[in-house]
């Protein structure tokens, strides 16, 4: 049956848009009616129908009071508003799109750090409003133009710092365009990519349907600026575009001489919608077409003429040991060999298709005497995976493949079937590093060049673990703050302390901060590659480092002594540092007690070291405690002579 229109597959609500409505949903049914600020998400019926479920709409924020809950809108909302709520008492449900408030984070964050930021995007849209309000002095810019314009307005301009983000819904053109142009004139320019991925697929697929079609219909409100933006990409393309909110507004007279049509929608169109536009328009065009086919015609149109080199799609209709019959539509009898069935050789048939299936294959030869053409999915399917590898070198798309073998300078990695070479430069892995350790290891990769002709693939493992690691310290960075806890990793170890990776950035864990008890070197309590659980002491972001500490200092250790201890007990004590007065030992770990020499042993000795050692245990038996200057006097002595004389002094505590 022939397909009248071609919906896309990203047309309707994205994540954000349907999180931000189901937020107001539930609590709407929690609170029994709540606010919005505005249109939550610009679609009129979908505004309408909160009204309906008790979510009202106003513009005022300053009406709202202690007692109310209102919702934040998808866009964001300005930070001076929010600000406002929440010292008025507002309950504040944030439904604001996740993108949106990543870029508000990196607006904030640039300006602290002495950069200006750049918002590319329409000025007057809510979210670019939003946005702006996060920051003292934004820089706000339509396009490559009004980029160009302001670096004129004054040299010293090319030397500001910038960071550049842009409109979660930017065309991606035109952030490319500008972009470029920055990073050209300015000195000191940083760009993060802040186009949300489902808008640029979203985009992407509505260009390329747009191409094939007579006639592309763009549904969403007119308010919304993805919705703009997807009827001027489709403009681009096909010379009859029409843009509209619902069904109602299609006319018979638009599809006249449309054979196929294509359909998207914007962010914020609802699928109730969607769904009635494409039924209205596939009868439109039905209608269009005016008459009925013959029996003749449609019989000549459902006979394919086979040609050699073409793919075509049919029905599985047998699996026999030798070969799968295919129903292609023509008057020849089609199969495919088990041997162009597959890659694999012990793959069996009935594991790979199954009688009934539609398969897509490529016709290897036709021979219309015998009436019989033969097929190969195996041929099709090598065939898409380097049209597939060939595209990821454009779009830079990230694909994962298994190490297959150590090469002579670097490794090869099987992509569905094509060997790709890494480098040893691009493994990911340290110079010198054994390679041969990678076998096996399923890994992620960019490819960096194809030579179809000489079947050559060059890829990069390190492009990829570098960009996770530069979003992981970002992330780590967009988020820390002191007392934030973190499980880390020892990755290298100085005399003076050790460093933890806390996910994709270092701190370090001074030696004083690794343990109550006194240690000479951090190996006395950790290795590289151990894990610790940290927390931060301080950070300072523009140098980038962070402070560290291992010890709980929620639990005082003279406290744990306290508890634990009194006068006249024993305690088994670990010998910490030998003086000439006597030794200092280790009661529990932070707190230390003085053996004074005299109390070492049961006869005079001249030094401690006669006796003890450092690190040796012994028991001793506390005879003091001062309190006030948290202090405590053991003795060996009077475990080893009982009869001592309770009235001979002790000896003073000493440090």
């Amino acid at each position: 049956m022939r397909e009248h229109v071609i919906l896309a597959e990203s047309a309707g609500f994205c994540y954000g848009v349907q999180r931000a409505v189901d937020l107001a949903q539930r609590t709407a049914e929690e609170t029994r009616g709540c606010w919005m600020l505005g249109d939550l998400i610009h679609n009129a019926h979908v505004v309408e129908d909160l009204a309906r479920r008790g979510v009202r709409k106003t513009a005022d924020a300053g009406a709202l009071g202690k007692g109310d809950t209102v919702i934040i809108r998808s866009h964001g909302e300005l930070k001076e508003v929010l600000d406002a709520l929440e010292e008025q008492g507002v309950a504040c449900v944030n439904a604001t799109c996740p993108n949106v408030c990543r870029i508000q984070k990196l607006v904030a964050q640039a300006e602290q750090e002495g950069r200006q930021p750049v918002i590319i995007g329409e000025p007057h849209h809510p979210e670019v409003r939003g946005l702006a309000s996060w920051c003292a002095h934004p820089l706000v810019f339509d396009g490559p133009e009004a980029v160009k314009m302001w670096l004129a307005e004054n040299p010293k301009n090319r030397e500001t710092p910038v960071t550049v983000v842009s409109q979660t819904t930017c065309i991606r053109e035109l952030f490319e365009t500008s972009w470029k142009i920055i990073k050209k004139e300015c000195t000191n320019a940083k760009k993060f990519d802040t186009i949300c991925n489902a808008t640029h697929k979203r985009q992407t697929e509505a260009a390329s349907i747009a191409g094939k079609v007579d006639v592309m219909v763009v549904v969403g409100d007119r308010k919304s600026a993805n919705t703009k933006h997807l009827t001027e990409i489709c403009m681009r393309r096909c010379p009859r575009v029409l843009q509209i909110e619902n069904a109602d507004e299609l006319s018979p007279d638009f599809f006249d001489g449309c054979s196929v049509a294509g359909l998207t929608a914007g962010a914020s169109t609802p699928a109730g919608i969607i769904k009635e536009v494409y039924a209205t328009m596939s009868e439109e065009i039905k209608a269009a077409e005016g008459k009925e086919e013959s029996f003749e015609e449609l019989l000549n149109q459902s006979i394919k003429t086979l040609n050699t080199g073409e793919k075509v799609t049919g029905i599985v209709t047998a699996i026999t040991p030798t070969e799968v019959q295919v129903d292609v539509g023509a008057k020849q009898a089609a199969y495919i060999k088990l041997s162009e069935l597959s890659d694999d050789p012990t793959a069996k048939p009935e594991d790979i298709v199954k009688v009934g299936d539609e398969i897509e294959t490529y016709i290897v030869r036709v021979n219309d005497v015998e009436g019989y053409a033969e097929l190969s999915k195996k041929r099709l399917d090598a065939q898409k995976v380097w049209e597939n590898i060939e595209n990821a070198v454009e779009e830079k798309t990230v694909l994962e493949g298994t190490v297959t073998e150590e090469n002579k300078g670097g490794i090869v990695v099987s992509v569905k079937g094509i060997r790709v070479f890494v480098p040893a430069s691009q493994s990911g892995q340290p110079r010198g590093a054994d390679l041969s350790a990678m076998i096996k290891q399923k890994v992620q990769l960019r490819i960096t060049e194809v030579n179809r002709a000489r079947r050559r693939v060059v890829g990069s493992i390190r492009s990829v673990t570098d960009e996770a690691r530069r979003a992981a310290q970002e992330e780590v960075w967009n988020n820390i703050e002191v007392g934030k806890h973190y499980t880390g990793t020892v990755k290298s170890m100085t005399s003076y302390g050790v460093f933890v990776d806390i996910g994709g950035v270092d701190g370090m864990v001074h030696i004083s901060e690794l343990s109550w008890s006194r240690i000479k070197t951090p190996s006395e309590v950790c290795k590289v590659g151990d894990t610790l659980e940290v927390y931060v002491i301080g950070f300072d972001a523009e140098k980038r480092k962070i402070s560290l500490g291992v010890k709980d200092h929620s639990v005082e250790p003279w406290d744990v002594f306290m508890g634990k201890y009194s006068v006249g007990d024993v305690a088994n004590v670990r010998i910490v540092k030998l003086m000439t007065f006597g030794a200092f030992a280790e009661v529990v770990p932070g707190v230390d007690g003085l053996i004074h020499i005299s109390q070492i042993a049961d006869r005079r000795i001249e030094k401690p070291e006669d006796v003890l050692s450092e690190g040796q245990m012994v028991d001793a038996k506390i005879t003091a405690i001062d309190e006030e200057k948290k202090k405590i006097s053991l003795s060996i002595r009077a475990l080893l002579a009982p009869a001592v004389e309770e009235a001979e002094e002790e000896a003073p505590v000493e440090e």
